[in-house]
Parts: structure tokens; sequence; C-alpha cells
């Protein structure tokens, strides 16, 4: 796998990806130009097709993360080592320790993957969105 800065055409791919509900929820529907581009990465296959990107996002002492597999990847018990690799590139990137990110609470198959590659629950927290309403999301950290 190769992890570089994302581009234009990374940005259009992912707004095409549709995932299955409830999974839709993480569908780019807005059209919106994605706001710090400079954050995030493709991930792509030895042949250059994009399989995922990230979201790195320094704050303090720790590093936001944000995983994103193409929809037609999930479920095929590869997250784990694509949510590794992305943790290794940022180290290498960011040198943090502590790493953060957030899941949307119905997501339990993304929770079950991370607890299982060492991340522990911090709090919860809800957010409202026009199309969706109410949405509560498990934070959670992972320490080297």
């Amino acid at each position: 796998m190769r992890i570089e800065p994302a581009d234009d055409a990374m940005f259009r791919e992912r707004g095409s990806w549709r995932y299955d509900p409830p999974y839709d929820f993480y569908d780019d529907d807005d059209g919106m130009p994605v706001k710090n581009p400079e954050l995030f990465f493709a991930a792509r296959d030895g042949g250059g097709t994009l399989i995922g990107f990230y979201f790195f996002e320094p704050h303090g002492d720790a590093l936001f993360y944000g995983p994103g597999l193409r929809p037609d990847l999930t479920g095929r018990r590869i997250g784990g080592q694509f949510v590794l690799a992305g943790l290794e590139f940022a180290r290498a990137l960011h040198g943090r320790r502590r790493v953060v990110l957030d899941v949307a609470a119905f997501n339990e198959r993304a929770i079950r993957l991370y607890r299982r590659l060492g991340f522990n629950e911090i709090g919860r927290h809800t957010m409202t969105f026009d199309d969706y309403g109410a949405m509560e999301f498990v934070e959670m950290e992972k320490l080297d």
C-alpha cells in the first residue's frame, strides 16, 4: 500500500463512494469543498487504485485520526491492517504518542475493531445533522 497526500482526484472519487445503510451516514453527499485538504492522505494499492483515505490533525499532545476504507472493501477483515498502516504512517509524520478518534456509536463493527487494536473509550458526545438528526459518537484513544 502507498500513502500519499490527497489530491482533487482522490476527493472526487471519495465523493462517489456509497456505503450500505446505516453506514451511508459516511457518504459524501453535500458536494462542499473539503475543509483542510492538506490533512488528508490517499491510500492506494500497488496498482494505484484508491482503497481509502486517512485524516490526521494534531491537537496538543494528541493526533486526531480519521481512517476511511472504500465501501466495497469493508467487512472483509482488512480494516485492522488498514488502520494500523495509517497509525504507522502517522507516527513517522507526526511523532505523536496519543491518538484519538471519534466513531458513530451505531458503528459497532468499527468500535470492535478499534478496541481490538488497543483503543479505549474515553467519552461520548452528540452532534446534530440535518439529514440524520442527533447522532451519538464514541471518543476513543490509543496510547503507545
